[in-house]
């Protein structure tokens, strides 16, 4: 791998044929997570402590499995590669479970609580075997320091847009049918659901590994256990500090994600709602492509600063919010919603840059190992933003579907608003000594090529030297 090859430009065609799937793998989230449960409980006849408790064990699942797959691909060698043949295949496999998951047949309590143990373990299995070689894969597409950043914007762009497109799939197809709300009418949505995903699924991942081809991989230098490679990752200082800055402020904004339906019905007492993240979501995807230009030429970290600056000093005038502000908090939400899109798409491209560092450490190319630590900490982030934010909502006395007292009016607001832009503020505090910008992305790249050639070289973030 030549750094000749690290500026050439990535066609859009291919970009889009590496973010399609993005769009459709987001199914795996919204309707997982929010509906499928009220589904299984409401109309299939799932006791919900019986569901939460399968619902939880599959995040510890998901905690052994992520490395695992990331450790898994780094090492497999085909002739197709070492992520396409676990994306093609992990495809149709997540597609079909996905179909039996969605559509249980009517039957006993005992029985129905099996098929969604075994359906939603499946689930989350086959997405981890497509996701983490699939996020695995972009890192390689391209090592030019500014391409990354419009390759992971695109990606993650239609992310954003197939969340979107997921979190409303119920309510149209509950439109299109004229349900009623009947057992039978939810059935028939996620019959509709599952049967328009599933081929979306298999042929956004299949249009991927047709258009994207992946780089030969040279085998490891070392043959190093999973846990050997994980404390190696130790010595990658950039990733660490790039982790936690994303991981603290992930926390944070994870909790608005989880107490807006409660903070616009009791602070704002407004039925908008759904409005208001449509409008974040749009405004995000919107002002992408700004961000993206700005990244290039400002750099990475500073381009994530002025990022988070802006969605987190936004979002801290909510705080002051009550009833009746419906209008201003729409504004709030739009000027935070700016910086939303880029606060997921850099990090991404800067963690592409982190795992070419590795290569300079390691002698080898371990995404798959960097992506299933990433993704860990995401899910982390999450299940800490829902679970303290609910948590502490039950501890200060909130009671559904009444007027709330003035503890839980403040909690809210504390919770919605005032700790996500703490924790903004804390990760933006950390994210300052990250130390790679495009000129010591040029400087990694050049002592990696000479490590692979066995030449002396340099490392330019420890200005060490070391023989080849």
């Amino acid at each position: 791998m030549s750094l000749a090859t690290d500026h050439q430009r990535v066609s859009t065609a291919r970009k889009i044929a590496y973010g399609l799937p993005a769009f459709a793998l987001a199914v795996v989230g919204i309707p997982v997570y929010v509906y499928l449960p009220k589904f299984y409980t409401d109309v299939v006849g799932i006791d919900v402590l019986a569901l939460g408790t399968i619902l939880f064990a599959v995040r510890i699942f998901d905690a052994v499995t992520d490395p695992a797959m990331g450790y898994l691909s780094d090492r497999t060698r085909s002739v197709f590669g070492r992520r396409r043949p676990y994306i093609a295949l992990g495809a149709v496999c997540l597609a079909a479970v996905m179909l039996l998951l969605f559509n249980p047949p009517v039957m006993t309590s005992a029985a129905a609580t099996a098929w969604f143990a075994a359906g939603i373990f499946g689930l989350f299995l086959f997405w981890t075997v497509v996701t983490v070689p699939y996020e695995s894969l972009g890192p390689e597409i391209t090592f030019d320091y500014r391409e990354r950043v419009g390759l992971f914007a695109l990606r993650d762009g239609l992310l954003i847009a197939g969340t979107l497109a997921a979190a409303a799939s119920p309510a149209l197809v509950r439109g299109w049918l004229g349900a009623e709300g009947q057992a039978a009418d939810e059935r028939a949505v996620f019959f509709w659901i599952s049967t328009a995903y599933a081929p979306l699924i298999v042929a956004t991942a299949w249009g991927c590994v047709a258009v994207v081809k992946e780089r030969p991989a040279a085998p490891p230098v070392v043959q190093r256990s999973l846990l050997d490679g994980l404390r190696q990752v130790r010595a990658n200082r950039p990733f660490l500090i790039l982790l936690a800055a994303y991981t603290v402020s992930a926390v944070g904004n994870n909790l608005p994600a989880t107490l807006i339906l409660y903070y616009v019905q009791y602070v704002l007492q407004s039925p908008h709602a759904d409005l208001f993240l449509l409008l974040y979501f749009v405004t995000g995807i919107l002002f992408l492509p700004a961000w993206i230009i700005l990244a290039r030429r400002i750099g990475k970290k500073e381009a994530w600063l002025a990022a988070m600056a802006v969605n987190s000093g936004a979002f801290l005038g909510v705080f002051f919010l009550g009833p009746g502000d419906a209008m201003l908090y729409g504004i709030l939400v739009f000027l935070s919603g700016i910086g939303f899109g880029a606060t997921l798409a850099i990090p991404s491209a800067m963690q592409a840059d982190v795992i070419d560092y590795d290569e300079l450490l390691s002698g080898e190319r371990r995404e798959g190992q960097y992506i299933g630590l990433w993704s860990i900490a995401k899910k982390l982030a999450a299940a800490l933003g829902i679970g303290v934010g609910l948590t502490l909502l039950g501890l200060a006395g909130y009671t559904p579907n009444t007027v709330q007292n003035e503890t839980v009016l403040w909690s809210l607001r504390i919770l919605y608003a005032l700790v996500p832009s703490v924790c903004n503020l804390i990760g933006m505090g950390i994210a300052l000594a990250y130390p790679i910008d495009s000129h010591a992305h040029r400087r990694i790249r050049e002592a990696a090529a000479r490590r692979r050639s066995g030449q002396a070289y340099t490392d330019p973030l420890a200005m060490r030297s070391a023989a080849g």
